[in-house]
C-alpha cells in the first residue's frame, strides 16, 4: 500500500516525534511504500498569498498553482492511505497543518463548482484517511468536554470529508503522564502501521 504521512510538529524531542518514528517503523514492517511531508522540516508555507486567495475566492482555476502545492497534490494522488499526525493545540491542529489544508485543498482540486453548478473537484477518492493526534489531557476528559467530538467533526467530517472512502481518528491522550501511556500509544501506532486494513475493521 502507498502511504502518505503529513506530519506537523516543530520539535524532534517531542513525544509526537516518537510517535512518528513508531508509525514509520510499523509501516516499514508492514511492507508499505511511504512518503512523508514533515511540514516544519520542509518549511511549508502555511499562509495563503494574495494571488492564491484570488484564485480561491474568485474560482479562477485557470491561474497556476504554486509548485509546493502541486507537489502535495502528486503525493495525494499516489497514496492509498493518507495519515495526518499532529499534536492537539487549543482543540485543533497546529497552524502549519491548518495552512496545509488551506493551500493544498485548492479550488478545482479538493472542492469547487463551476457556474453551472457542476462539481470541479479533481482529487481522487483516497481509500483510507487517518488522523492521529497526541494530547496532554486523557481521552476521557476530551470526550466529557466535547473536545474529542469537535476534533472528529472538523478533521474527519470536514477536512477529510467526501475525499476519503474510510476515515478514522486515533487520539493518543494522557501524555501529561507520559510514562503511563508511552508504551501503549507507541504499540498502537506500530500496529496501525503494520495492519491498516485491520485498524479500520475495529469499532
Amino acid at each position: 500500500m502507498n502511504v502518505f504521512v503529513v506530519y506537523a510538529h516543530p520539535s524532534t524531542k517531542s513525544f509526537t516525534h516518537q510517535i512518528l518514528e513508531g508509525l514509520l517503523r510499523g509501516l516499514q514492517i508492514g511492507g508499505h511504500n511511504i512518503k512523508v511531508s514533515d511540514l516544519y522540516k520542509m518549511n511549508f508555507r502555511s499562509d495563503m498569498t494574495e494571488h492564491e486567495y484570488e484564485r480561491e475566492g474568485f474560482v479562477q482555476t485557470d491561474l497556476p498553482l504554486p509548485e509546493d502545492v502541486v507537489t502535495e497534490h502528486q503525493k495525494i494522488e499516489w497514496a492509498d492511505c493518507v495519515i495526518f499526525l499532529y499534536p492537539l493545540w487549543w482543540s485543533d491542529c497546529p497552524a502549519k497543518l491548518k495552512g496545509w489544508f488551506d493551500r493544498v485543498y485548492s479550488v478545482g482540486y479538493a472542492y469547487g463548482y463551476n457556474k453551472e453548478g457542476q462539481k470541479i473537484r479533481k482529487m481522487k477518492m483516497v481509500k483510507y484517511g487517518v488522523a492521529i493526534c497526541t494530547a496532554g489531557h486523557p481521552n476521557d476528559f476530551l470526550k466529557e468536554t466535547g473536545i474529542a467530538e469537535s476534533m472528529s467533526k472538523i478533521m474527519l467530517d470536514d477536512r477529510l470529508g467526501v475525499r476519503f472512502e474510510n476515515k478514522k481518528m486515533m487520539i493518543l491522550g494522557g501524555t501529561l503522564d507520559i510514562e503511563k501511556v508511552k508504551n501503549l500509544h507507541l504499540n498502537n501506532v506500530m500496529a496501525l502501521g503494520q495492519h491498516i486494513e485491520t485498524f479500520f475493521l475495529k469499532k
